[in-house]
């Protein structure tokens, strides 16, 4: 199966921290899942740690590269299907972000690796408990 990770998923994963729940640490752990990152994530993590709102333990252009490939996660690039789904998602999340995850999702057929529950309200499968 292929899973697409939310942005809080992959920080938490990569920090080991303890928020993120058995199941969704044992989906990414899992060898027999594709795990994809979209660039909207990585892009979200850019903007707040130029604005001060994130501050990370290693430089950024070194950090996520390497995570990438240590983890085995691909990059999950924008397309015009994406962009385009996004114009017509009701407004049940507001950030955008989210908002191209959830499009992502979709487009793709996988499920999302996340908390947030809002993501519910657009019918998505998302994988957490």
């Amino acid at each position: 199966m292929n899973l697409l990770l939310d942005t809080h998923t992959l920080l938490w994963f990569i920090a080991g921290s303890t928020r993120i729940s058995s199941e969704a640490k044992r989906l990414v752990e899992s060898a027999e899942h594709r795990k994809f990152v979209s660039t909207a994530s990585i892009w979200e993590i850019a903007i707040k740690v130029s604005i001060g709102k994130m501050s990370l333990a290693e430089p950024f252009n070194y950090l996520f590269p390497r995570q990438l490939q240590i983890n085995g996660f691909e990059l999950l690039p924008i397309a015009i299907e994406h962009s385009s789904l996004v114009t017509t998602l009701p407004f049940h999340h507001r950030d955008p972000f989210d908002r191209m995850l959830v499009a992502q999702s979709l487009v793709e057929e996988m499920p999302i690796v996340s908390i947030d529950a809002a993501f519910d309200r657009y019918s998505v499968d998302r994988r957490w408990d």
